[in-house]
């Protein structure tokens, strides 16, 4: 979890700001925000694994010219979900 705990911590503060937000749009931020960047495998991984994040439901859409259906993350209803450092 260590190699990604800034693109976590980034996710976590862009649910808290919206309240939710689609995977190419967490994708598209996080890609904007670093230097380095993320791939869309580790956006899923992380939306995916981390228990402060839970799917809320999907959406279709055009994203980059195609049409795809993508799930929709939200924050956790857990009170204080315990992460390990």
């Amino acid at each position: 979890m260590s190699g990604t705990r800034r693109l976590r911590e980034e996710v976590r503060c862009l649910l808290g700001e919206q309240g939710t937000a689609n995977t190419v749009e967490i994708f598209d931020h996080l890609n904007s925000r670093f230097r380095w960047g993320a791939t869309m495998n580790q956006v899923g991984n992380i939306l995916a694994k981390d228990i402060r994040f839970e799917k809320i439901g999907h959406t279709r859409g055009q994203f980059r010219g195609s049409v795809y259906t993508v799930c929709v993350w939200g924050l956790s209803s857990i009170p204080n979900p315990v992460i390990a450092p």
